[in-house]
């Protein structure tokens, strides 16, 4: 593919370098470091002009640093006369502050939208992340955003892993998600079930409610994210007491700070597949049920889509993973 680069932010260059294998292309030259005063400088170590450039930076780790060395690489791209300069973020900082959620939160921040605003006055063109918390997030960009999905990896994970997949069951641990399990359910032809859970504050959960039987099936919890566990591993015991046989998660981004490791261990998971938009390595060494599937393929292949002009609504039901 001629006139194209691919740069790599700090946050995540094991996926990096996945992408750049993937498309048969070499990393470009780039050094991020940090003055004494804890600022981020970026120096590009090559030339851009008239170049397409991409530039994957995962929203992980220290969130705002990564950040802000997203929005100084766009930039520094953008100066250096780069035609077009595309953000691959397959983790997108701060998609769950996408609205008010209460009437009387008047003061509350709308911080998706400012990241919006943030990559737009930086110089980005385009935008590749994948499976926002809300894809209504799309519509905070006057720029193309492409929005992939995980759901052919983990339709082809759940078929070649779990044995049983025929007589299982798809459950969304909240209302929110009930549009996702419903697609993979169809696509498996099987039943699904969802939890409605009600919160005290953030990150705990109060009461669960199961709508749909699990007694004999295997219970796959499917969602977008998971952070602290509390809301999965909740539900992994709503399912197994209420007759599950196997209980499995399947999560895009698997954030897991805080309690989460030793949660998932203590809980009746099978397994805690993620895929890899967030770097899971150190995590699997504390929590060997958690297992993860490689998503370089669908970004690299986006990649090589936008690059040549081709559509990438192909890879919403096709992946040659």
């Amino acid at each position: 593919m001629p006139n194209i680069v691919l740069f790599s932010g700090s946050s995540h260059q094991d996926l990096s370098r996945r992408v750049a294998d993937r498309l048969g292309l070499e990393l470009g030259k780039v050094v991020t470091k940090k003055f004494s005063n804890q600022e981020t400088s970026v120096e590009i170590g090559e030339s851009v002009r008239g170049e397409d450039v991409y530039i994957i930076q995962s929203g992980c780790g220290e969130i705002n640093d990564n950040l802000m060395e997203l929005l100084i690489m766009i930039n520094a791209c953008k100066i250096a006369s780069s035609s077009r300069v595309t953000a691959v973020i397959p983790c997108f900082p701060y998609a769950r502050q996408d609205k008010k959620d209460k009437v009387g939160k008047i003061r509350a921040p709308i911080s998706a939208k400012l990241v919006a605003n943030m990559l737009s006055v930086a110089g980005a063109d385009h935008i590749i992340t994948m499976d926002l918390h809300a894809s209504q997030i799309q519509g905070f960009f006057d720029i193309p955003v492409d929005n992939l999905y995980a759901e052919p990896a983990v339709l082809q994970w759940i078929k070649e892993n779990i044995a049983e997949w025929r007589n299982c069951i798809i459950v969304s641990p909240d209302a929110g998600g009930a549009k996702r399990v419903t697609s993979i359910a169809d696509r498996l032809n099987v039943e699904f079930a969802l939890i409605h859970k009600e919160r005290k504050k953030a990150n705990e959960v109060d009461r669960m409610v199961l709508v749909g039987d699990v007694k004999d099936r295997v219970a796959i919890l499917v969602d977008d994210m998971a952070d602290t566990c509390g809301t999965i591993c909740h539900a992994a015991d709503k399912l197994v007491s209420a007759g599950a046989t196997k209980v499995y998660a399947i999560l895009t981004h698997g954030i897991f700070s805080g309690p989460a490791i030793s949660r998932i261990n203590n809980a009746a998971f099978e397994a805690v597949v993620v895929t890899n938009t967030i770097p899971q390595e150190e995590k699997m060494k504390h929590c060997p049920k958690i297992q993860f599937i490689d998503i370089s393929m669908i970004l690299a292949e986006a990649i090589r889509r936008t690059h040549n002009g081709e559509s990438v609504s192909y890879l919403f039901s096709h992946v040659p993973l």
